[in-house]
């Protein structure tokens, strides 16, 4: 009976350490003998929860050819998990669904050029009016959602989200903003309804939406870092009631509010947190801005949470030293070209 006990723990000791293989290295392998090594230390940047992705700007209004297709190429070179966007990813701006059909698909077949999944967000020119908002549920499902990845939030809200009839309002009234830059008097255009509409600039946020986030936040109270995406700055206007109350929210946690639409990059600090407008990816720059430029963000959440960098398309280049696909005969920043 002795020598049974014996046999089955030299079992159990085999089964336990025998699994490794004696000729499986470690992830780092060196043969140095002695006390000194010509390195700094061995704490390597490598926690399995640590996490990249990316978030590409607006394309519209005003795509400039050629940027795009750029920045896909150096998106895939940097190998993120994911990819997000701030919205306006086609022209828009239309009510004849079989020029939606074309345009949705120009970009869906774009987007697919990715090797990481690529989540949608809403702008003005992908929501411009009624029919384009069911062309998009109609295609994408919900114009708000979220997900989770790695115990982080994220959050895409739509800021077109008017009501039916005032959505009609602002795009009739967007409709004769645009004849008037097409006419002979383009500076007119600062005096029209459209130009001056508070909607322009800050979208809005209703009281269905901001429930919405509010439920979906008070089911996700220990997440590491909430992300937060959108097109325009609902967050940057007093008076948005929806915007509030999801923000009221958001006090107790650890969050990042990013957005695009103005074509111009900015950051501030709101709340202790920082709020991000980005520049573009391809869409139309103003030569006076140096602000506006196309780039990539590329945000790294770590341990300690997010670190955010901003990689400019005129800075990143491939195995030759060129930007890719043709890039290099490309303009990246209006303001250094013109």
């Amino acid at each position: 009976m002795h020598l049974l006990f014996r046999i089955l723990v030299l079992l159990i000791i085999a089964n336990t350490f025998g699994c490794r293989k004696a000729d499986s290295p470690a992830i780092f392998h060196h043969e140095f003998s002695t006390e000194n090594q010509p390195w700094t230390h061995l704490n390597f940047d490598g926690h399995p929860d640590q996490f990249s992705f990316a978030v590409i700007s607006d394309l519209y209004g005003g795509e400039r050819p050629g940027i795009f297709d750029v920045a896909i190429e150096q998106v895939n070179l940097l190998h993120p998990e994911l990819i997000l966007t701030v919205g306006d990813l086609i022209d828009g701006g239309t009510e004849d669904t079989v020029q939606l059909i074309r345009e949705w698909d120009r970009f869906d077949e774009r987007a697919e050029k990715f090797t990481a999944p690529l989540f949608y967000t809403g702008g003005n020119h992908d929501l411009t009016n009624v029919t384009m908002r069911n062309f998009w549920e109609e295609r994408y499902g919900a114009r708000y959602y979220h997900f989770v990845y790695k115990n982080v939030l994220f959050l895409v809200l739509d800021s077109e989200d008017f009501n039916p009839e005032r959505m009609q309002d602002i795009h009739l009234a967007r409709l004769r903003s645009i004849e008037v830059l097409e006419s002979d008097t383009p500076e007119q255009v600062v005096n029209t309804e459209y130009w001056n509409m508070d909607e322009r600039l800050t979208g809005e946020i209703r009281s269905a939406q901001a429930e919405y986030f509010s439920e979906v936040l008070a089911r996700y109270p220990d997440v590491r870092w909430t992300f937060l995406f959108m097109h325009k700055p609902v967050w940057s206007r007093e008076n948005a009631e929806g915007w509030k109350t999801i923000e009221n929210k958001l006090q107790s946690r650890p969050y990042t509010v990013i957005n695009g639409h103005f074509h111009s990059y900015a950051h501030t600090t709101k709340n202790n947190r920082d709020h991000i407008i980005l520049g573009t990816t391809s869409g139309a720059q103003s030569a006076d801005d140096p602000s506006a430029f196309d780039h990539i963000m590329y945000i790294t959440v770590t341990e300690n949470g997010p670190d955010i960098l901003n990689l400019r398309l005129d800075g990143i280049l491939d195995k030759t030293g060129h930007i890719p696909v043709g890039g290099d005969s490309l303009c990246f920043q209006a303001s250094r070209c013109f």
